[in-house]
Order: structure tokens, then sequence, then C-alpha cells
């Protein structure tokens, strides 16, 4: 089983604008949300802690990787979408029908970025890989997280339009034995609720 958890927050996505590839550092409540989710999942049998390189999600990763008495293993094919030129700016400053196209077609890659299509491929390599009935948690980001519910799901990235997911949330994929992956929950975010 693969429990993909999204980091925690960052000034830049407090701010409402694209983080992509930009190594921007938890926020003060990033580091609170990183706290609470190791408390979460301290009770689950964790395996292995794998995250994206970017400095927001390896710093998720090592306040879980600490309540297992784990490292963290950084894993590139993590990383969140690359934006490119779009690295930074406001939601609200991407040209309409750049937005328009890019929600239409999931082989649209932002000037100098990445493409749905392609973070959905690096996300199967990764997912084929941790195909076991051990835990692993995947710190990372929203487009992965996104791509991974598309392959369990049989579905293709235009429904990543469809979901919401929010900051340091927890979403749970299984493997049936013929190696296909299924979804078992989505933007799990009670234990960010205070008690």
């Amino acid at each position: 089983m693969i429990l993909f958890v999204r980091h925690g927050q960052t000034a830049v996505n407090r701010e409402g604008r694209l983080q992509g590839r930009l190594d921007a550092p938890l926020s003060e409540l990033g580091e609170v949300q990183a706290a609470a989710l190791a408390t979460y999942l301290a009770a689950e049998p964790v395996v292995r802690v794998i995250s994206s390189p970017l400095v927001r999600a390896y710093d998720t990763a090592a306040a879980i990787a600490r309540a297992h008495d784990t490292n963290v293993v950084a894993d590139d094919r993590l990383i969140e979408l690359d934006y490119g030129d779009w690295d930074g700016i406001g939601l609200r400053d991407v040209p309409p029908e750049d937005w328009a196209a890019w929600r239409a077609d999931p082989s649209f890659t932002p000037p100098g970025g990445e493409s749905l299509k392609a973070v959905t491929a690096r996300i199967e390599s990764f997912c084929a890989e941790c195909n076991s009935n051990e835990l692993t948690v995947a710190v990372s980001h929203v487009s992965p997280i996104k791509a991974a519910v598309c392959i369990a799901l049989g579905v293709d990235e235009t429904v990543t339009w469809r979901m919401q997911l929010g900051i340091a949330s927890v979403t749970r994929l299984g493997t049936r034995p013929d190696g296909a992956a299924y979804l078992l929950s989505f933007n799990e975010t009670a234990h960010l609720t205070p008690a």
C-alpha cells in the first residue's frame, strides 16, 4: 500500500501562486501540519518513507520518518509538475486561453515546463516499483498525487481538474494481486482539525 502525503503549507501556496519546482520551505503552519501528519501516521506500520527532493516535501517526510525511526529516501519521480515559466505566478495570472488549453489537453505543456501526461508516466513507474504489501509513505505534491489517483481509477488526466487535494492531506492506494492499483481513500485531512 502507498500512502501519498501532500506536503505542508509554504508561503508560496498560501499566496495562491503556482509553486512547481520552486524550492520554498514550509511555513510555520506547514511545520505544524507536518507534525500533525507524523502523529496521525505514527500507529501505521510504515516500512519506508520516500519523498520528493523539494524541501517542503522532504521536511514533511522527515517528520513522519522520525515517528517511525527510519530515514527518508528522495525520489525525483515524486517532484511537482514543472510549471516552467509559470513557476511563482498567481493562478489568476495564467493567460485564460492557456488555462483553457491546459484543462482540455493532458499533453499541454506550460512554456518551458512539463505536461500532466509526463507526470503520470513517472508516477506510474513509481507506483509499479512500490507494488507490495508493505506500507510506503510517499510525500509529494498536488499534481503527482492526482496522477496516482487517475492511475488507480483508470481515468485520464483531465479528471485532475475535478479534484481538490488539500495541503498536508493523505491519499491511500492499494494494490491488487495482479498489480493493479485501486483507491482506498482520498484527501484525508481530519488530522488537521484542532481537537
